[in-house]
């Protein structure tokens, strides 16, 4: 009879080869079950969706890009609240604001000049760069960003995972994750914006241009059987700047005061050598 040691080598090794035999047979049927996939999807005539690297020499009808004038900015934060009104951007505290969680989709990034006491501070308004070649859309697992044919970066929040890939991709930082439920104290819950949802925990969220304002028009265009005219869809941001810092339009349109900026001799961009193409231009001071 077989000795106790060598009943439980047997054990070991039908134990060992049962592991082996299950691994190989779910390696097997991954296989099978991707050649089935490709060849239905073949015959079927259907196409996987993979991002592709959008073009820059595609020009579509219209490219919408802003310009922000750093002469003529005060700093007044005028932007950042408009485009927090605008668009249901919830509040935060003073224990958030510490810790730096606070979303703002626009935020006045700060420069320190100099030495004290002769020190200079410079803020430079910071939107969501709509870049031609958005990083952040080429790590997203389920595309729930990407490049819409006029060149703005959307979000699609019901199908954000919250992995933020994106987050930690966008090389401007311009990109917050929400941590939170959306909390907003009465009577702030009165003056929300139909046009633009709250976003839940759990997805990530940012400067959307005010889309939603350029589907209004769209719609109002349609109705009057009429061409987009210049001026009729501007951002939050821009309407609301005292010192009319900011200009948006249409970089496709030659004639346009935002196209004709972006080529003066003052504009630049940040990170440009990251070869993202933004469309946030900015003018150097004076």
């Amino acid at each position: 009879m077989p000795s106790d040691t060598q009943r439980v080598n047997d054990a070991e090794r039908d134990g060992l080869v049962r592991r082996v035999f299950l691994r190989l047979l779910t390696a097997l049927g991954g296989v099978l079950a991707l050649f089935m996939l490709r060849h239905r999807t073949t015959a079927q005539g259907l196409h996987v969706h993979r991002p592709k690297l959008p073009s820059v020499d595609k020009k579509p009808t219209h490219l919408w890009g802003m310009v922000i004038d750093l002469d003529k900015c005060t700093g007044c934060n005028a932007c950042v609240v408009a485009c927090a009104v605008e668009n249901n951007v919830m509040l935060g505290d003073p224990k958030l604001a510490e810790e730096g969680r606070v979303i703002r989709w626009v935020h006045l990034l700060p420069f320190i000049e100099g030495e004290y006491p002769h020190v200079r501070e410079r803020l430079l308004p910071l939107h969501c760069q709509h870049c031609d070649r958005p990083p952040c859309i080429y790590v997203c697992p389920v595309n729930a960003t990407y490049k819409n044919p006029e060149g703005l970066v959307a979000q699609i929040y019901p199908r954000c995972i919250g992995c933020r890939y994106c987050v930690n991709n966008c090389p401007y930082t311009c990109k917050f994750f929400n941590w939170w439920e959306p909390d907003f104290p009465q009577p702030l819950r009165q003056g929300f914006n139909p046009d633009v949802s709250v976003r839940p925990k759990g997805v990530t969220e940012k400067c959307s241009f005010c889309h939603h304002r350029l589907q209004k028009v769209k719609e109002q265009a349609k109705a009057e059987e009429r061409e987009l005219k210049p001026g009729d869809y501007m951002p939050a941001c821009a309407e609301a700047c005292p010192a009319k810092a900011i200009y948006f339009g249409d970089l496709n349109d030659p004639e346009s005061e935002v196209s004709r900026l972006a080529r003066s001799r003052r504009a630049f961009r940040l990170l440009e050598d990251l070869g993202t193409h933004p469309k946030v231009i900015y003018l150097t001071e004076g």
